[in-house]
């Protein structure tokens, strides 16, 4: 009976390793990178719904015309 907390424990570890383990391998891919256009294309549209709404595509115009401006056009 002595033998049988050690064991729990081992068992226990291996457990939380084995759950830790596959967190961590949700949302990953197996079969390597994705290509960079794929990339930008799942990122772009909340981007841009981002500058939208915290008024981002105002700056950039702001900033576009100020160099414009500069530059003599």
């Amino acid at each position: 009976m002595a033998h049988t907390a050690g064991r729990t424990a081992v068992r226990a570890q291996e457990r939380v390793a084995g759950v830790l383990t596959g967190i961590s391998a949700i949302g990953t891919r197996p079969s390597g990178r994705r290509h960079p256009l794929v990339a930008v294309a799942m990122v772009l549209p909340f981007a841009l719904l981002l500058a939208v709404i915290f008024g981002g595509v105002e700056a950039v115009v702001t900033q576009a015309s100020s160099v414009a401006g500069m530059l003599g056009r």
